[in-house]
């Protein structure tokens, strides 16, 4: 899997109804929703075509969402040692949203913040006899996994500070966007994962954008709408040449594609 220290290696959707994400992205996106059982807590799993795994669904409860809690998709960086990485954060200006707490034969995981309020998982792993592959991200297009980690961030260069500063990642060149300031790419093990940029005025508040690939963006584009999705953003061509979507699942969560035109 390589170094685990600043790697995605889960994404989760949190939404208030499963059953009506699974239609929606079953279809958009072409994966397997897995619906929770008693034996898993309720938790669901995200299965690929090809049988991987790329995340899970975390149903809402209407106390979840008294306390603020609200759909959304979060990733999980891979750490070391969660509860070292939960001082380091909170000592780096971040936040401990909820505390520490172990999954029996998965590992253990905090939820934290960054220190403009991003929210993000962070996790070690327990790994499986004969250890494990991590199938939820590729850096080239493999339908149902992520391809893109973006990060609209509040301070540009605080951001950048405290992230390459917890997790080891580097900065290869970044792109100019004129009045909209850089789009600085970042790299985990000499692989481009991702980016962080400013946060955009209309963007209510800093936030992980985590980019699922799909084979044709047109299509998916049209499947969003079909199955009573609003596409909030794009098409727009990126370098790869590739195009994206965003937009907002029939739940309410912002989710974000990239694939060919």
């Amino acid at each position: 899997m390589g170094t685990l220290q600043g790697s995605w290696i889960w994404y989760e959707l949190m939404t208030p109804d499963p059953v009506g994400a699974k239609a929606f992205y079953d279809a958009v996106v072409g994966w397997t929703m897995q619906p929770g059982s008693p034996e898993t807590g309720g938790y669901g799993f995200i299965a690929n075509a090809d049988g991987g795994m790329t995340g899970g669904v975390l149903t809402l409860t209407p106390e979840m969402t008294e306390h603020g809690a609200r759909p959304c998709w979060l990733g999980y960086l891979g750490v070391d040692d969660v509860d070292a990485s939960v001082a380091a954060i909170t000592a780096a200006g971040g936040k401990c949203l909820m505390p520490a707490w172990d999954i029996p034969m998965t590992g253990r995981v905090a939820m934290v913040a960054d220190p403009d309020g991003a929210p993000f998982y962070i996790m070690t792993p327990t790994p499986p006899p004969g250890g494990g592959e991590n199938t939820c991200f590729s850096a080239l297009p493999n339908p149902g996994r992520c391809g893109w980690n973006e990060l609209l961030a509040g301070n540009f260069d605080q951001a950048l500070a405290f992230y390459t500063g917890q997790f080891g990642w580097s900065l290869p060149e970044a792109m100019d966007m004129g009045p909209m300031g850089k789009y600085q790419f970042i790299a985990h093990d000499g692989i481009q994962i991702g980016a962080i940029m400013g946060k955009p005025a209309e963007v209510p508040a800093p936030v992980w954008c985590h980019y699922f690939w799909v084979e044709s963006i047109t299509a998916a584009k049209a499947r969003v709408e079909a199955q009573g999705g609003q596409i909030i953003n794009g098409p727009h061509e990126v370098p790869g040449p590739l195009w994206i979507i965003q937009g907002i699942d029939p739940q309410g969560a912002l989710f974000s594609l990239v694939g060919h035109p």
